[in-house]
Protein backbone atom coordinates (compact mmCIF):
# COMPACT_ATOMS: atom_id res chain seq x y z
CA UNK A 1 0.00 0.00 0.00
CA UNK A 2 1.12 3.70 -0.89
CA UNK A 3 1.89 5.56 2.05
CA UNK A 4 -0.34 8.09 3.42
CA UNK A 5 0.53 11.67 2.16
CA UNK A 6 -0.06 14.14 4.96
CA UNK A 7 -2.17 16.68 3.85
CA UNK A 8 -3.11 19.51 6.71
CA UNK A 9 -6.78 19.68 7.59
CA UNK A 10 -7.54 23.46 7.51
CA UNK A 11 -11.03 23.30 9.25
CA UNK A 12 -12.38 26.67 9.92
CA UNK A 13 -13.88 25.43 13.11
CA UNK A 14 -10.48 23.96 14.20
CA UNK A 15 -12.11 20.81 14.79
CA UNK A 16 -14.76 21.48 16.90
CA UNK A 17 -17.63 19.82 15.39
CA UNK A 18 -20.69 21.14 17.33
CA UNK A 19 -19.62 25.10 16.11
CA UNK A 20 -19.28 23.12 12.56
CA UNK A 21 -22.59 22.06 12.73
CA UNK A 22 -24.37 24.80 14.44
CA UNK A 23 -22.67 27.22 11.67
CA UNK A 24 -24.73 25.02 8.72
CA UNK A 25 -27.97 26.66 10.45
CA UNK A 26 -26.56 29.78 9.85
CA UNK A 27 -26.67 29.09 5.65
CA UNK A 28 -30.36 28.71 6.04
CA UNK A 29 -31.17 31.43 8.32
CA UNK A 30 -32.10 29.21 11.46
CA UNK A 31 -30.81 30.83 14.88
CA UNK A 32 -31.84 28.05 17.21
CA UNK A 33 -28.72 25.67 16.34
CA UNK A 34 -26.67 28.93 17.78
CA UNK A 35 -28.66 29.54 20.89
CA UNK A 36 -28.65 25.35 21.81
CA UNK A 37 -24.59 25.63 21.13
CA UNK A 38 -23.80 28.51 22.98
CA UNK A 39 -26.08 28.22 26.06
CA UNK A 40 -24.34 24.48 26.24
CA UNK A 41 -20.94 26.47 26.26
CA UNK A 42 -21.50 28.26 29.03
CA UNK A 43 -18.68 30.32 30.81
CA UNK A 44 -15.34 27.67 29.20
CA UNK A 45 -14.60 31.50 27.87
CA UNK A 46 -12.05 29.66 25.82
CA UNK A 47 -14.58 27.68 23.86
CA UNK A 48 -17.39 30.55 23.81
CA UNK A 49 -14.88 33.10 22.35
CA UNK A 50 -13.70 30.80 20.03
CA UNK A 51 -17.02 29.60 18.80
CA UNK A 52 -18.54 32.96 19.38
CA UNK A 53 -15.77 34.66 16.85
CA UNK A 54 -16.24 31.92 14.43
CA UNK A 55 -19.99 32.33 13.88
CA UNK A 56 -19.79 35.97 13.85
CA UNK A 57 -17.67 35.52 10.62
CA UNK A 58 -20.71 33.20 8.66
CA UNK A 59 -23.38 35.94 10.49
CA UNK A 60 -21.73 38.83 8.97
CA UNK A 61 -22.89 37.75 5.76
CA UNK A 62 -26.73 36.87 6.50
CA UNK A 63 -29.25 38.16 8.91
CA UNK A 64 -29.85 35.21 11.02
CA UNK A 65 -28.34 37.14 14.52
CA UNK A 66 -30.60 39.91 13.81
CA UNK A 67 -33.65 36.48 13.58
CA UNK A 68 -32.80 35.70 16.33
CA UNK A 69 -32.49 38.70 18.47
CA UNK A 70 -35.65 39.71 16.99
CA UNK A 71 -36.77 36.45 18.96
CA UNK A 72 -35.48 36.53 22.03
CA UNK A 73 -34.15 40.21 22.45
CA UNK A 74 -32.57 39.87 26.00
CA UNK A 75 -30.89 36.97 25.19
CA UNK A 76 -26.82 37.75 26.58
CA UNK A 77 -25.94 34.97 24.21
CA UNK A 78 -27.53 36.54 20.98
CA UNK A 79 -26.27 39.94 22.03
CA UNK A 80 -22.47 38.69 22.55
CA UNK A 81 -22.91 37.15 18.88
CA UNK A 82 -24.68 40.76 17.28
CA UNK A 83 -21.78 42.21 18.93
CA UNK A 84 -19.03 40.09 17.83
CA UNK A 85 -21.01 40.09 14.09
CA UNK A 86 -21.08 43.63 13.91
CA UNK A 87 -17.45 44.33 14.69
CA UNK A 88 -16.75 42.03 11.69
CA UNK A 89 -19.22 43.52 9.44
CA UNK A 90 -16.85 47.04 10.00
CA UNK A 91 -13.77 44.96 10.08
CA UNK A 92 -14.87 43.52 6.52
CA UNK A 93 -15.72 47.23 5.38
CA UNK A 94 -12.76 48.73 6.34
CA UNK A 95 -11.01 46.32 4.25
CA UNK A 96 -13.14 46.46 1.11
CA UNK A 97 -12.58 51.08 1.67
CA UNK A 98 -8.34 49.98 2.06
CA UNK A 99 -6.06 50.52 4.86
CA UNK A 100 -5.64 54.63 4.94
CA UNK A 101 -9.34 55.15 4.24
CA UNK A 102 -11.06 55.33 6.94
CA UNK A 103 -15.08 54.07 6.89
CA UNK A 104 -17.83 56.23 7.87
CA UNK A 105 -17.23 56.64 11.89
CA UNK A 106 -20.92 55.93 12.58
CA UNK A 107 -20.73 52.41 11.16
CA UNK A 108 -17.99 51.90 13.83
CA UNK A 109 -19.65 53.71 16.79
CA UNK A 110 -22.99 51.16 15.87
CA UNK A 111 -20.12 48.41 16.57
CA UNK A 112 -19.04 49.88 19.67
CA UNK A 113 -22.86 50.43 21.31
CA UNK A 114 -23.31 46.63 19.94
CA UNK A 115 -20.46 45.55 22.23
CA UNK A 116 -21.46 47.88 25.13
CA UNK A 117 -25.12 46.50 24.80
CA UNK A 118 -24.08 43.01 24.95
CA UNK A 119 -21.76 43.73 28.44
CA UNK A 120 -25.00 44.79 29.88
CA UNK A 121 -26.95 41.59 28.99
CA UNK A 122 -24.09 38.88 31.18
CA UNK A 123 -21.67 41.41 33.34
CA UNK A 124 -19.55 38.08 33.90
CA UNK A 125 -18.72 37.67 29.77
CA UNK A 126 -15.48 38.88 28.63
CA UNK A 127 -16.22 38.17 24.60
CA UNK A 128 -18.16 41.54 24.44
CA UNK A 129 -14.70 42.96 25.95
CA UNK A 130 -13.14 41.76 23.44
CA UNK A 131 -15.06 42.49 20.51
CA UNK A 132 -14.82 46.36 21.61
CA UNK A 133 -11.16 46.26 21.91
CA UNK A 134 -10.94 44.97 18.73
CA UNK A 135 -13.52 47.05 16.76
CA UNK A 136 -11.67 50.36 18.77
CA UNK A 137 -8.55 49.60 16.13
CA UNK A 138 -10.55 50.56 13.00
CA UNK A 139 -11.11 54.68 14.92
CA UNK A 140 -8.42 56.26 12.45
CA UNK A 141 -7.07 58.09 15.33
CA UNK A 142 -7.28 55.15 18.45
CA UNK A 143 -9.36 55.75 21.20
CA UNK A 144 -8.50 57.82 24.40
CA UNK A 145 -5.92 56.24 26.32
CA UNK A 146 -8.47 56.45 29.18
CA UNK A 147 -10.82 54.81 27.71
CA UNK A 148 -8.65 51.77 25.88
CA UNK A 149 -7.46 51.16 29.95
CA UNK A 150 -10.92 51.09 31.19
CA UNK A 151 -12.02 48.93 28.66
CA UNK A 152 -9.00 46.42 28.94
CA UNK A 153 -9.05 46.58 32.82
CA UNK A 154 -13.12 45.14 32.23
CA UNK A 155 -11.91 42.01 30.32
CA UNK A 156 -8.74 41.62 32.60
CA UNK A 157 -11.41 41.25 35.58
CA UNK A 158 -13.54 38.59 33.67
CA UNK A 159 -10.55 36.60 32.15
CA UNK A 160 -7.34 37.75 33.21
CA UNK A 161 -5.20 35.51 31.15
CA UNK A 162 -7.48 35.52 27.71
CA UNK A 163 -4.94 35.21 25.03
CA UNK A 164 -7.60 36.38 22.50
CA UNK A 165 -8.00 39.12 24.63
CA UNK A 166 -3.99 40.04 25.02
CA UNK A 167 -4.08 39.72 21.25
CA UNK A 168 -6.38 42.37 20.47
CA UNK A 169 -4.92 44.51 22.54
CA UNK A 170 -1.25 43.13 21.13
CA UNK A 171 -2.76 44.03 17.12
CA UNK A 172 -4.19 48.02 18.86
CA UNK A 173 -0.45 48.59 19.55
CA UNK A 174 0.91 47.11 16.75
CA UNK A 175 2.56 49.94 13.95
CA UNK A 176 0.49 48.68 11.88
CA UNK A 177 -2.41 49.84 14.02
CA UNK A 178 -1.90 52.70 16.53
CA UNK A 179 1.25 51.86 18.28
CA UNK A 180 4.97 51.05 17.38
CA UNK A 181 7.02 47.93 17.01
CA UNK A 182 8.96 48.31 20.83
CA UNK A 183 5.48 49.10 22.64
CA UNK A 184 4.07 45.89 21.20
CA UNK A 185 6.76 44.06 21.95
CA UNK A 186 6.47 45.18 25.77
CA UNK A 187 3.12 44.34 26.18
CA UNK A 188 3.85 41.49 24.92
CA UNK A 189 7.11 40.66 26.93
CA UNK A 190 5.01 41.49 30.04
CA UNK A 191 1.85 39.19 29.67
CA UNK A 192 4.34 36.23 29.07
CA UNK A 193 6.21 37.42 31.99
CA UNK A 194 3.10 37.53 34.87
CA UNK A 195 1.71 34.26 33.05
CA UNK A 196 1.47 31.02 35.49
CA UNK A 197 3.03 28.08 34.11
CA UNK A 198 0.85 26.19 31.22
CA UNK A 199 -0.81 29.64 30.42
CA UNK A 200 -0.65 30.35 26.94
CA UNK A 201 0.33 34.29 26.67
CA UNK A 202 3.82 33.49 26.15
CA UNK A 203 3.25 32.86 22.19
CA UNK A 204 1.61 36.78 22.10
CA UNK A 205 5.71 37.28 21.43
CA UNK A 206 5.57 34.81 18.36
CA UNK A 207 1.96 36.51 17.35
CA UNK A 208 4.11 40.33 17.60
CA UNK A 209 7.13 38.66 15.43
CA UNK A 210 4.64 38.03 12.77
CA UNK A 211 2.76 42.16 13.08
CA UNK A 212 6.70 43.22 12.92
CA UNK A 213 7.02 40.76 9.84
CA UNK A 214 3.88 41.95 7.98
CA UNK A 215 4.64 45.50 8.20
CA UNK A 216 8.18 45.25 7.36
CA UNK A 217 7.18 43.58 4.51
CA UNK A 218 4.56 45.83 3.68
CA UNK A 219 6.81 48.70 3.75
CA UNK A 220 9.51 46.76 1.78
CA UNK A 221 6.76 46.10 -1.10
CA UNK A 222 7.47 42.46 -1.01
CA UNK A 223 11.92 42.62 -0.84
CA UNK A 224 12.71 40.48 1.67
CA UNK A 225 16.39 42.18 1.04
CA UNK A 226 15.80 45.59 1.24
CA UNK A 227 14.30 45.15 5.26
CA UNK A 228 16.67 42.54 5.89
CA UNK A 229 13.83 39.98 6.62
CA UNK A 230 16.09 37.32 5.71
CA UNK A 231 17.02 36.80 9.43
CA UNK A 232 13.95 37.95 11.01
CA UNK A 233 13.02 34.25 12.12
CA UNK A 234 16.08 32.81 13.19
CA UNK A 235 17.89 35.74 14.61
CA UNK A 236 19.07 34.85 18.19
CA UNK A 237 16.33 36.98 20.05
CA UNK A 238 13.66 35.20 17.73
CA UNK A 239 15.50 31.62 18.29
CA UNK A 240 15.05 32.62 22.25
CA UNK A 241 11.51 33.57 22.06
CA UNK A 242 10.57 30.34 20.94
CA UNK A 243 12.05 28.24 23.20
CA UNK A 244 11.00 30.45 25.85
CA UNK A 245 7.62 30.02 25.05
CA UNK A 246 8.32 26.41 24.63
CA UNK A 247 8.82 25.65 27.87
CA UNK A 248 6.74 28.43 29.76
CA UNK A 249 3.40 26.79 27.70
CA UNK A 250 3.79 23.99 25.98
CA UNK A 251 6.15 21.99 28.71
CA UNK A 252 4.11 22.97 31.62
CA UNK A 253 0.78 22.26 30.64
CA UNK A 254 -0.74 19.61 32.21
CA UNK A 255 -1.93 17.30 28.95
CA UNK A 256 -1.21 17.56 25.46
CA UNK A 257 -4.67 18.02 24.04
CA UNK A 258 -5.11 21.40 22.13
CA UNK A 259 -8.40 23.20 22.36
CA UNK A 260 -10.15 24.14 18.83
CA UNK A 261 -9.74 27.58 20.80
CA UNK A 262 -5.91 27.24 20.81
CA UNK A 263 -4.95 25.80 17.72
CA UNK A 264 -4.50 28.69 16.17
CA UNK A 265 -2.30 29.77 18.59
CA UNK A 266 0.35 26.34 18.51
CA UNK A 267 0.35 27.43 14.84
CA UNK A 268 2.13 30.67 15.62
CA UNK A 269 4.37 28.62 18.12
CA UNK A 270 5.09 25.89 15.41
CA UNK A 271 5.55 28.28 12.37
CA UNK A 272 8.07 30.05 14.46
CA UNK A 273 9.95 26.72 15.85
CA UNK A 274 10.46 25.77 11.97
CA UNK A 275 11.70 28.96 10.92
CA UNK A 276 13.80 29.25 13.89
CA UNK A 277 15.97 26.08 12.89
CA UNK A 278 14.44 25.06 16.35
CA UNK A 279 14.32 21.75 14.93
CA UNK A 280 13.46 19.49 18.52
CA UNK A 281 10.98 21.96 19.13
CA UNK A 282 9.08 22.37 15.68
CA UNK A 283 8.82 18.28 15.20
CA UNK A 284 7.05 18.17 18.72
CA UNK A 285 4.70 20.95 17.54
CA UNK A 286 3.69 19.35 14.45
CA UNK A 287 3.13 16.17 16.22
CA UNK A 288 0.89 17.81 18.73
CA UNK A 289 -1.03 19.36 16.10
CA UNK A 290 -1.29 16.40 13.74
CA UNK A 291 -3.71 17.30 10.80
CA UNK A 292 -5.08 20.26 12.40
CA UNK A 293 -4.12 23.50 11.27
CA UNK A 294 -4.60 27.00 10.85
CA UNK A 295 -3.74 29.15 7.44
CA UNK A 296 -2.53 31.81 9.36
CA UNK A 297 0.70 32.34 9.89
CA UNK A 298 1.32 29.84 7.59
CA UNK A 299 0.15 32.02 4.91
CA UNK A 300 2.33 35.33 5.36
CA UNK A 301 5.27 32.73 4.37
CA UNK A 302 3.94 31.14 1.44
CA UNK A 303 1.64 28.55 0.93
CA UNK A 304 0.71 26.61 4.11
CA UNK A 305 0.13 23.41 2.75
CA UNK A 306 3.50 23.24 1.11
CA UNK A 307 5.18 24.69 3.93
CA UNK A 308 3.70 22.38 6.65
CA UNK A 309 4.42 19.69 3.79
CA UNK A 310 8.21 20.57 3.37
CA UNK A 311 9.16 20.82 7.22
CA UNK A 312 7.19 17.63 8.57
CA UNK A 313 9.30 16.10 5.30
CA UNK A 314 12.64 17.83 6.88
CA UNK A 315 11.70 16.88 10.53
CA UNK A 316 11.18 13.34 9.60
CA UNK A 317 7.75 13.12 10.23
CA UNK A 318 5.59 10.84 8.67
CA UNK A 319 1.77 10.85 7.01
Amino acid sequence: MARDRFAPDFDPDCGDALLTSARHDIVIGRWQGLRDLLRATGADWLSRGHRVRTLAQACARSTTVESWLAAEPRSADALALWAATETARAFTLAIAAGRGMPIDRDRIDAAVLACLQATEAWPDDPTPWISLISVARLYPSGVRRQELARWWDELHRRDAYSVEGHLQVLHYYSARWHGTHGLMYDFARDAAGVAPPGCGLPVLVQYARVEEYRYALDSAKGQHSAMGLGQHWDNDGAVGDVRRTWHRWITARDDAVVAPGELRDLNHLAHAACLAGTADIAASLLRMMGRRATRTPWSYTGDPEKQMVKWRKELGLRG
